[in-house]
């Protein structure tokens, strides 16, 4: 093997990949943001007293966690477009991350508020709060206690995911690497300096959501 291993155009390209690193953690805040709204949505119209509220959600989720990523942020970008609705890369991820993660997050929010005991929500409508104030205070934070470590390791993957991005050239950490890989044809040095990155973007998170969890869930994540 004569391979010689050159680092060269990693290290001309590391402004580059820095700000990769950056528009990662970008699309990553903006699809779990999205997600958490998502989820909290799906939650209250999953268990309404309207059918038709239930079955949308039911089918939402169905439909989401049964499909690969790769298609649902293919059709956002270039099927949308055919019914009038065009957006350009990084809209277009976030949309999809936020989807992706929402999905997922309706059912672990869901578990959480199942753990909830009747008889405390019961409680709240018996001292005079309102039944938005009974589920913010009552059900929603201690189920959120409940299920961050899940929710914590489902967006550390969305955050990995946002690699698949760069399939329509959003800029993230992946577009960079392959546009550094093609002009050099490095490819060994470029996606091993990734996937260092990329661990270190998964502690980071990791690290994120620890002090998240020290201050208002009163335990860390580990």
């Amino acid at each position: 093997m004569n391979y010689k291993l050159d680092f060269t155009p990693v290290i001309d390209g590391l402004p580059d990949l820095l700000w990769g690193c950056l528009g990662t953690f970008l699309l990553a805040l903006s699809g779990m943001a999205l997600a958490i709204v998502i989820g909290i949505g799906g939650v209250i119209l999953r268990d309404s007293r309207f059918a038709p509220a239930r079955w949308l959600v039911k089918a939402f989720v169905e439909l989401i966690r049964n499909t690969p990523f790769l298609v649902q942020i293919f059709f956002i970008y270039f099927a949308l477009p055919l019914a009038g609705l065009r957006l350009d890369p990084t809209p277009t991820a976030i949309i999809a991350l936020g989807i992706n993660g929402g999905a997922y997050a309706i059912e672990i929010i869901r578990g959480g508020v199942q753990s909830i005991g009747k008889g405390q929500i019961e409680a709240g409508l018996a001292l005079g709060l309102h039944k938005a104030q009974v589920f913010r205070l009552i059900v929603l934070k201690p189920a959120l206690r409940a299920i961050f470590p899940s929710l914590t390791s489902q967006f550390v993957l969305l955050t990995l995911t946002t690699s698949v991005a760069s399939a329509i050239s959003a800029y993230e950490l992946t577009s960079v690497a392959q546009r550094i890989e093609s002009d050099s044809f490095r490819s060994f040095e470029v996606y091993g300096t990734i996937t260092l990155f990329y661990l270190a973007i998964s502690w980071v998170m990791m690290r994120f959501f620890a002090l998240i969890s020290a201050r208002y869930f009163s335990y860390p994540v580990k």
